[in-house]
């Protein structure tokens, strides 16, 4: 018999609901984990379960090897656990990534991971899914984050391409998602011309492009001694941490890009070295954040992972009953 509304109570380890004994994203090692996506800081290594989408479970052996866990299960279709029924749904944040649905006979959470409402070519989209209480991120609940079109961040790149012929571009994108989400909008916008990828990256393109994602000609960005002019006029894909190593210095002149939502804020990107901010982010903006709150319309919305008091000042103005769950471990993501 299924027990009423979901109860999830924030802990050290993560958010933890009693009636089925099972902690969503976990921090620390726990006995049964349900994972919303890969990202490290959401998937980590070493519980006794984990519950996920067949992709994210892909991507975390990828990360951790194939013993990451004591178990492993696919999250497929609704299942019950403890008397109550949980169902994953599209993010659109990155491959696999998932809402996790929790309902009992009277309501649902609904907790979001991370998500964003953008078209996402390497991923699939995000799902509504309609709920009582929403658990949402809060990682640029801010007015000022209202995120430019992603294809028009694109075109700046391509016209920067074109206006310095001579120049390399690298540009700094997360291995996981967000450097297959910049070589699909390269795609889309037409450029066919191939793609120089870091080595960090290429283990997780090659899983993209097995899972059916068209990331097009992928080549190692290898600089021989004396070769730098080779890549004169190339895009090249890295991790943001290669920038500060060596491995930047072999470029001719290369003009640096970052592809984050928090390249609006142009201290960061004075910070980073950035010539070039890409304002793509993998995360909802503060319009998304209040759409999917009015359209959702839930009986309370839970914030979390981020910056909790803009929006928690808005759900107050429209009436609408909201909390912090101040969970640690997930403040400012680095997207």
């Amino acid at each position: 018999m299924l027990t009423p509304l979901p109860t999830l109570i924030p802990r050290p380890e993560g958010l933890y609901c009693p009636q089925g004994n099972f902690f969503i994203d976990p921090v620390r090692p726990v006995p049964r984990a349900l994972v919303t996506h890969a990202h490290a800081d959401h998937a980590r290594a070493g519980h006794g379960a984990v519950m996920a989408t067949r992709q994210t479970l892909e991507i975390m052996a990828l990360h951790y090897g194939p013993d990451f866990a004591g178990a492993q299960q696919v999250a497929d279709g609704q299942v019950t656990i403890g008397g109550l029924d949980v169902s994953f749904h599209p993010a659109g944040h990155v491959l696999g990534s998932a809402q996790i649905c929790i309902a009992g006979p009277s309501g649902r959470v609904v907790v979001t991971g991370d998500y964003t409402r953008s078209p996402n070519p390497a991923c699939a989209p995000w799902e509504p899914v309609a709920c009582d209480i929403l658990v949402t991120e809060a990682t640029f609940a801010l007015p000022v984050f209202r995120h430019p079109d992603p294809q028009a961040e694109i075109a700046r790149l391509l016209a920067s391409v074109a206006a310095f012929p001579e120049r390399a571009h690298l540009v700094g994108a997360y291995a996981l998602g967000k450097a297959q989400r910049v070589i699909m909008l390269l795609r889309e916008a037409g450029y066919d011309a191939p793609i120089y990828i870091h080595g960090a990256l290429a283990k997780l393109c090659d899983y993209h492009i097995a899972q059916g994602v068209p990331l097009g000609d992928l080549r190692p960005a290898t600089v021989a001694r004396g070769r730098k002019g080779d890549f004169a006029g190339a895009v090249v894909l890295a991790p943001p941490s290669a920038f500060a190593a060596t491995w930047a210095q072999r470029f001719p002149d290369p003009v640096i890009a970052f592809a984050s939502g928090w390249m609006m804020v142009r201290a960061r990107a004075r910070q980073r070295g950035v010539e070039l901010p890409l304002v793509i982010s993998d995360h909802v903006d503060w319009g998304q954040l209040t759409q999917t709150i009015s359209e959702l319309d839930p009986a309370e919305t839970w914030i979390t992972h981020g910056r909790e008091d803009a929006l928690l000042r808005w759900c107050a103005l429209e009436g609408r009953a909201a909390r912090p769950l101040r969970l640690v471990g997930y403040e400012d993501e680095p997207e």
